[in-house]
This record gives C-alpha cells, structure tokens and sequence, in this order.
C-alpha cells in the first residue's frame, strides 16, 4: 500500500493518516443519484492475517468506494491492509490510531517502557494486561471517542466493526454521527468453547479473565441501536447472547472476492492435498478433528496431506495430534503469503476443508467454493448457509467428529467427478449469493437508514 499523505489529525500526534486511491470526480452521485457518503470504518484489529474481521474491513472498504463512498478506515495494530480504488470512484483511507501493540510479535504480553505512555488510556490498557484480561476493544474504543469528537461533522454516518466498547456509546452527540455496528457473531460462543476445552481450574479462572471484555459487548450491544450481522445463524445468537432486540439486527451477507478467488485450470492439481485455513489454535476451528481425520485417511491414502493457511502451533491440542500421529510430514503451515499464492494454493487442492465447530458465516468456505474446489465443511453455526445443501454444493458432516471428517475426504479424494460436480456447483451458488459488491450496497441502505432515523444531523 502505497502512502500519499502522512499528517497528524486533530485527535493528537498518535493519529496518523494514509491516503490510498483517489478522490470522487466533481459531482460524481452514488447510490442510483444519492450523494455519496463520508464514513468512517472502524476496527480495533483490522490486518487480514488477523482473522475474518481484518478480511471484512479490507473488502467492504473497497467495494463501497466503488459505489462512490468516501470511507476512512480508522484502527489499530496491527494495521488495516487497504486495497487500491479504481480512478474517478471514492477514497479510501487508513487512519491509524496507536495502541501500544502489547501481542505484538516476538514479543506478546511486553512490558512497555516508561516513555511509551501517553495518557490515562495506555494505564487502563497495560492494567487490564497485567490482570489477564484483553482490553484492546475497550481501550480502542476510548481513543476512537476521542479522535471522533475532536473531528465532529467529518462523517456522515460511523461503522464499527465488533469492537462493541463503552467509548463508542451516547449517540450522534457524542460520537459525531448516527452509529452503525457490526457485529460477526458473539464472542460469548468463542468464550463457551474455551471454557469446555479448557483443563483444570487454573486455565478456565485465566480464561474468564481473558473473556471479561464479553460482560462489555453485552451492555454496548444492548444499547446499540442499528447492528449488521453475516448470517441468519449470527442474528438469532445475537439477540440470544447478547440481547439485543430482533428489530434492531439486519443480515448482510458478506461473500468472497470473486475476481480473484476463481477457477483457473492452468494451475495444477496436486493429488491428495487438503487445504484449510486456522488463524489460531483454538477449539472453535476444530483443526485438531482434521488431523484425526487425516491420519484415518492416511492408512488408505497415503499421499493425501493437509496444507493449513496459518500459524504453526509450537504446543497445544493440535501440536500434540500431529506428533501422536506421526504426520509432522504431511501436515503443512504456511502463513505470510500473498493474496496470488493463497489463492493457487486453493486452486491446487483437491479438497478444501472447513472442520469448525462455530462460524458465524465462514469466509474461507466461501472462497474456496468461488475457486470452484470443493468443498468438506461441518455443520457449525453458519457453515450451511453458506456452503449450501450436503451434496448439492459441498459435502457436510457434524462437528467434532474425526471419523465423519475422514469419510468425507476419503470420499472426494477418490471421486473426481463428485469433485468437479460441487466445485461448479459451489463457484454458482457464490456469485449469486455471496459477493462484496452485494454487500457493500446492503451495507449503504443500513447506513441511509441510520443516518434517516438519527435524532438530528451534525453539520460539517
């Protein structure tokens, strides 16, 4: 991403800002003859390798400055990967909000030096560390009411993208324009899951302390009052979670970027590979019931391997599978790479898997499907609203069970016509349902919506 402008804001030296693309043509209309919008995208972790929340900010930005939107994307570490715009349609750019980065890597849970802090916030942020807590949605969401105060009247309408912190609460009056939240889906499932996998008392008592950022999400949640959700899944367990009445919660269906996650037959197949992708080692993705499954496989398919999109756990329940197994050669972890390489390495595989015991919508599933390679997904969460019917567009299996996993792989391994059958059948099923391009103009009739159902405008 290429700088055009760096300059302090209005909020202090911490905020710096980053053009990318360039500004709407005079006059230009969006919306079918509606003026375009100036909005503010905010994210607390917005780098694409972080997790689906980092792919949703990169793309959404880029589809509504399509429509001819202005979105100034305002995060923290690790930083927003933002995409170039076509010339002539809105701007896209990164405003970045320092935190004081305590996981960065090599060195998580770091100690910052006296000189680092700056305010009050750094205090609260390096106390809620200290503690095993994870304050970042709350402390970012302290700076973003600050920073969105001291520029009143710059937006239209404010996005926030599941950081859900008492920050962003009070209204337009306070934050400067009608608030608009997403919200992917409860982390309470994510806490839930941890909990069940967790081992003594020790590790449950640090993991509460660690998820008692959720006792927040619930009360801003409640008090929000436009929230966008993924799937049908992530609307029902938001107002059961968290809730948050039904009239409050609209579907927007995201999707994958079809341009560049599509079939391309000079890339080869590899035999036996099986793609998945697992940002991190934890229950929720179920990765460690695909190396189970893939060592069953393994004693009839001997070439069969996996290739994991993500960080190498050095320890853990995945860790020790593949070491009880033997298969330190057959399963791959790569991470780092560019957008070109994920997507030939989707292409090469003869199986793309989703084994996650939760989704609440599942971009990896999507994007495989729109490379047409098909695809083994379990029944979790969201998982079938996207991947579609067993059979049809995928085929599907219950979560958490290696055995129906290894049935489901050995089945498309040895079936090259079922493969191409739900590859094609998965690649129609995206580009009717499921594109940023879809999503964003949903995502523009929420903020009409909001910005119409506000109590009063703040003038620029």
């Amino acid at each position: 991403m290429t700088a055009e402008a760096m300059e302090a804001g209005p909020a202090g030296p911490d905020a710096a800002i980053r053009t990318v693309g360039g500004r709407p043509g005079a006059g230009e209309r969006a919306d079918g003859g509606e003026r375009p919008l100036r909005i503010a995208l905010l994210t607390y972790k917005g780098n694409p390798f972080c997790g689906g929340q980092g792919v949703y900010v990169r793309h959404l930005s880029r589809e509504l400055a399509r429509l001819g939107h202005d979105v100034e994307v305002i995060g923290a570490q690790p930083y927003p990967v933002l995409d170039q715009v076509d010339s002539g349609s809105g701007r896209v750019s990164l405003t970045e909000l320092a935190s004081l980065d305590l996981y960065r890597s090599p060195d998580p849970f770091r100690r910052p030096k006296r000189d680092e802090y700056r305010d009050w916030i750094d205090v609260v942020e390096v106390g809620t560390m200290f503690t095993g807590g994870f304050p970042e949605p709350l402390t970012f969401s302290l700076r973003a009411r600050r920073h969105l105060a001291a520029r009143r009247g710059d937006f239209d309408v404010i996005h926030d993208n599941q950081t859900l912190g008492y920050g962003l609460l009070g209204g337009p009056g306070a934050i400067g324009a009608p608030l608009v939240t997403t919200i992917h889906h409860p982390i309470t499932v994510d806490r839930q899951l941890e909990l069940d996998a967790a081992e003594g008392w020790r590790e449950r008592a640090g993991k509460r302390r660690w998820y008692g950022f959720t006792r927040m999400q619930k009360r801003v949640a409640r008090r929000l009052p436009s929230v966008l959700t993924v799937s049908g899944t992530s609307r029902d367990e938001i107002a059961e979670h968290l809730g948050v009445r039904g009239d409050r919660i609209h579907v927007v269906h995201i999707g994958a970027d079809t341009e560049l996650f599509s079939p391309d037959p000079r890339v080869p197949e590899v035999p036996g590979r099986i793609v998945t992708t697992s940002s991190a080692d934890v229950p929720l993705k179920g990765l460690v019931y695909l190396v189970e499954a893939l060592a069953k496989v393994r004693t009839e398919t001997p070439h069969a391997h996996l290739v994991v999109v993500g960080k190498r756990p050095g320890s853990g329940p995945v860790a020790k599978a593949i070491a009880r197994y033997g298969l330190e050669d057959a399963v791959e972890f790569v991470k780092g790479i560019t957008d070109a390489e994920l997507v030939d390495l989707v292409r090469s595989a003869q199986v793309a898997c989703v084994p996650s015991l939760y989704e609440g919508f599942s971009l990896p599933a999507a994007e495989a499907m729109a490379t047409a390679t098909p695809l083994l997904a379990t029944t979790g969460g969201a998982i079938p609203e996207v991947a579609g019917r067993d059979g049809e567009t995928c085929l599907a299996v219950p979560t958490g069970d290696a055995g129906a996993l290894a049935v489901g792989l050995s089945r498309l391994l040895g079936d090259a016509a079922l493969r191409a059958r739900l590859g094609a059948a998965g690649r129609e099923r995206v580009l009717a349902k499921f594109t940023w391009a879809r999503a964003a103009e949903g995502t523009v009739a929420r903020y009409r919506e909001a910005i119409a159902a506000a109590p009063q405008r703040t003038a620029r």
